[in-house]
């Protein structure tokens, strides 16, 4: 456990794992180096910790943070990494120039400081050695439409991959890294994961979604990962 913030950072070891796209059809692989990765989403309580704000809709310590863009997720990463004393991983532009989304925020894979995981991490991580489309029994794992009675519920509540990361299915969809497709939705950032109000085909480990950097989402939060260097 990361002793400053009381996080439980998971360490994944390396591997290769396929992405897909529906949308395109297009499938791509990815070789993987290990790192760690928190164990669960970042609560409210964490974030207003790090920060000082409670920006969630339903609010409770233990539930996921949601209402905070891509960009507050990078800015966080960075505040957390500073209260940590290591080496914030983002170089962020100034306030004015934020509209630019990907253009704002450059990564410094060197640096030791927390990040949001990229979308091949999260996926890995995700499965735990699975090859499926769930690690278990959705209702076992995941609060999604059919059982969560239309709201989010306190990280940790189902049972966890076999690599002890919870919530990775469900409750929230969560930020990561990378660019969704340039070319046709410009700076829009991948989501993954599903969450608490969707229907079970979207709480898979394959499955991707999109929304502007800037955007604040009801069901959509983030956990943080780190670096082994």
């Amino acid at each position: 456990m990361d002793t400053v913030t009381d996080i439980r950072m998971i360490t994944v070891p390396a591997g290769r794992v396929t992405l897909s796209d529906r949308r395109t059809q297009r499938s791509w692989t990815v070789a993987l180096a290990p790192y760690r990765i928190a164990a669960s989403v970042v609560t409210q309580d964490l974030y207003a910790q790090v920060t000082g704000e409670r920006p969630a809709t339903a609010q409770g310590g233990r539930l996921p943070v949601e209402g905070v863009s891509w960009l507050d997720a990078v800015r966080f990463c960075n505040a957390l990494s500073v209260q940590a004393g290591l080496t914030p991983a983002y170089r962020v532009e100034t306030a004015a120039d934020a509209a630019k989304g990907t253009e704002s925020v450059g990564w410094d894979s060197g640096a030791d400081g927390y990040r949001l995981p990229t979308e091949a991490e999260w996926e890995h991580a995700c499965r735990a050695g699975t090859t499926g489309a769930r690690y278990g029994e959705l209702d076992d794992i995941a609060w999604h439409r059919g059982n969560s009675r239309e709201r989010m519920h306190e990280v940790g509540g189902r049972e966890p991959n076999a690599w002890g990361l919870y919530d990775t299915l469900g409750n929230v969809w969560e930020w990561c890294w990378d660019v969704y497709d340039a070319e046709v939705y410009g700076s829009y950032r991948v989501l993954r994961g599903g969450g608490w109000f969707d229907e079970h085909w979207s709480c898979r480990a394959s499955v991707r979604r999109r929304s502007h950097p800037t955007f604040r989402i009801d069901d959509a939060g983030f956990r943080v990962a780190r670096s082994v260097l």
